[in-house]
């Protein structure tokens, strides 16, 4: 018989050293020759992400040892920061080219080659964040690397100019900073890698300025390729202001693939260039009528949702709130999705030959390395591989649900009811529940196999993942409820979800809390301060003053952000100024209104951010100072925004739920206290 024990006191083989082994996710898939190719984080060996290889005979290994680190800071989130070519069966095997975070130089390394060792292609630069490069495209006959080159001009965050530029694999940029031959001009504050078309006449890149963010308008630039000097005749071809293009492509018969929000979905969308070959529109949707997104949000530079085959058919990923890899007829629009057990499909898709790659998990599975084979329809996992570190019996079975909010609006969330197979609870008692808010906020949650999540269901604490209005996953309308609404609709949606779950039976009222990271922990203080619905909350990495972060204390690529999620702050109107916007950034931060915090909670921060600096939790904290409120704030010195460190992964993990355990009454032994200060 399956004894009985109250909700939160389970005992779980899943401990957080456990969790922090299984963060992260394999990224920057890519193949050279017939072998694929990744970066695979590495909590344990200082939060690095290696390169990985897998041979031919299925054998895996590290391309590179510790300490390199194959990870790009260009507009801090990075993106596509390797590439690969092999070359010919006597020239000593592949040749990669990637950037090393600490430095954020390109390297040249050939790993088959008896004692080589990465050699430098790009200089280093005193001035400012330096030279960052991202996205690389290996030109090896022409001798060069093509990608995104990232400039700081001054010492200010957003002194930064980005070009494409072209970076010769001989090494003499490793001094010359001249040497680099730029592509393009810096007409764009915001520039994707170039895609080179099959007949090398043109490249197509992405560009986009302040104040829009890539979900909100991008153009698609084409220009000619020229020997030796920039790109000629640039002209835009697609996007617009109001048009999110977030990825592009060349099919092999030469014309132009995207992806598109123009309909409120992003869907894949063709040009034909060649005027003789008609095409009915500027962009021609090639799977017309599905509520569905082909793409999603370009938080890092060379993000691929959709990849053209040699055969003319898209390989795509694709769906509502979960995503699945299908294969496209751009002809007919037929779409036919792989099987498989997999709910959620990373954009970093790539093919070979008819083999298509991608990086996929399950609720019952990890991020693995999936391979289609599009000549059979058999889908195999091929590196990575799930192994289960515990019986999977441990895991919780999430529910798919819909709540309704303010103004009868619909709010998605995945709900983790507790879940354990060694204990039940009493009858008479319901189950505590933490709510999670997402970053971004122009983001979404997966619905994946999550260790953290296991962490808390385990033990008897449910969780419930909230899609908030203005997440990804749901169209652009979904998208655009968050504009100005900003602390506002998050926190509704947050507070709706958890109020709907008490009210149902499902979650204890009186035992309610709320977390979040980056602009999740924005939601989670603000709920602090703005509702009654918590009865605590962890808070990490999180922005606390709107006025501080748009006004100097944050990167280029989101320091104007806060004018579509909050409003400008000198907006103009025909009499004038409108003194009621920048009156909301300082009625909706947390910073001003911490009189309101009655509620406990644990703040989590990394010294090294530089995206949600510290100084704002330091602030914040004067403001809490002597008012009685019961709080902890651990700062992480090594850890920038978003914890790789496994030790800090332990401990931030082991102080949220020993947050959780004093403010519910529930007993703890094995996890150190957390010290609450007033």
């Amino acid at each position: 018989m399956v004894p009985t024990g109250p909700y939160g006191t389970w005992p779980s083989p899943i401990d957080a050293a456990l969790a922090a082994s299984h963060d992260g996710r394999p990224d920057g898939l890519g193949t050279v020759g017939d072998e694929v190719w990744w970066t695979a984080p590495r909590p344990a060996e200082g939060g690095r992400r290696a390169l990985m290889r897998r041979r031919a005979d299925g054998t895996e290994e590290s391309v590179l040892p510790a300490p390199w680190n194959v990870r790009s800071r260009v507009i801090e989130y990075g993106g596509m920061s390797w590439a690969g070519a092999q070359r010919a069966p006597d020239g000593g095997g592949p040749l990669i080219v990637f950037v090393h975070f600490p430095d954020q130089r390109l390297y040249a390394y050939e790993p088959d080659v008896p004692g080589s060792e990465p050699r430098p292609l790009t200089p280093l630069s005193p001035v400012g964040g330096g030279l960052r490069w991202v996205d690389p495209q290996l030109r090896v006959e022409q001798g060069e690397v093509w990608c995104v080159l990232e400039e700081f001009t001054g010492e200010a965050p957003t002194d930064v100019r980005r070009v494409v530029a072209a970076v010769p694999l001989d090494g003499a940029a490793a001094e010359d900073r001249g040497a680099v031959r730029e592509l393009s001009d810096d007409r764009h504050r915001f520039v994707t890698g170039p895609r080179i078309s099959p007949d090398g006449r043109l490249a197509a890149w992405i560009a986009w300025d302040h104040p829009q963010m890539p979900w909100d308008g991008t153009v698609v630039m084409i220009g000619d390729v020229t020997e030796g000097g920039p790109f000629g005749a640039v002209r835009p071809v697609a996007g617009g202001m109001d048009e999110s293009v977030a990825q592009v492509e060349w099919a092999p018969d030469g014309s132009l693939l995207f992806v598109s929000d123009r309909t409120d979905w992003w869907e894949v969308q063709r040009i034909r260039l060649d005027a003789s070959v008609p095409d009915s529109g500027p962009g021609t949707s090639l799977c017309p009528g599905r509520a569905e997104e082909f793409g999603g949000p370009l938080w890092q530079i060379g993000r691929q949702w959709f990849q053209p085959l040699d055969n003319g058919l898209i390989a795509v990923i694709h769906g509502t709130g979960t995503t699945t890899l299908g294969i496209l007829d751009p002809e007919s629009g037929e779409l036919v999705d792989a099987a498989g057990p997999w709910s959620e499909w990373a954009p970093t898709l790539v093919v070979h030959g008819d083999r298509v790659f991608g990086v996929a998990a399950s609720p019952r599975s990890a991020y693995e390395i999936v391979e289609l084979d599009t000549s059979t329809g058999r889908a195999r996992v091929i590196g990575c591989a799930h192994d289960d570190p515990v019986d999977p019996a441990y895991y919780p079975e999430p529910q798919i649900r819909t709540f309704t909010g303010p103004d009868n609006r619909e709010i998605h969330a995945h709900v983790y009811p507790p879940h354990n197979p060694d204990r039940i609870a009493p009858d008479d008692e319901l189950p505590p529940f933490v709510v999670w808010a997402h970053g971004g906020p122009t983001s979404r949650v997966p619905l994946v196999l999550d260790l953290e999540i296991a962490y808390f269901t385990s033990r008897g604490i449910g969780v419930a993942e909230v899609n908030y209005g203005g997440s990804t996953g749901y169209g652009r309308q979904y998208r655009n409820r968050l504009r100005e609404q900003w602390g506002v609709v998050d926190v509704e949606d947050c507070a709706a979800v958890a109020e709907s779950l008490a009210a149902e039976g499902t979650a204890d009222p009186a035992r309610l809390a709320i977390r979040g990271g980056s602009a999740g922990g924005w939601t989670a203080a603000a709920s602090l301060a703005a509702t009654d619905v918590y009865a605590c909350g962890t808070v990490i990495y999180p922005i606390l003053d709107l006025l501080g972060w748009a006004t100097g204390e944050t990167h280029d690529f989101e320091s104007r952000y806060l004018e579509s999620l909050v409003g400008p702050l000198s907006p103009k109107t025909p009499h004038g100024r409108d003194p009621q916007v920048p009156a909301r950034y300082r009625e909706r931060s947390p910073l001003n209104n911490a009189e309101r915090i009655t509620a406990p909670f644990l703040l989590l921060q990394g010294l090294d951010d530089v995206i949600c600096p510290p100084v704002q939790c330091e602030r914040f904290l004067a403001e809490m100072a002597g008012r009685g409120i019961a709080h902890a704030y651990i700062a992480f010195e090594g850890e920038g925004h978003g914890f790789r460190l496994a030790d800090t992964m332990v401990r931030a993990l082991e102080a949220e739920l020993s947050l959780y355990a004093q403010t519910f009454g529930i007993t703890r032994p094995d996890v150190p206290q957390l010290e609450l200060k007033q």
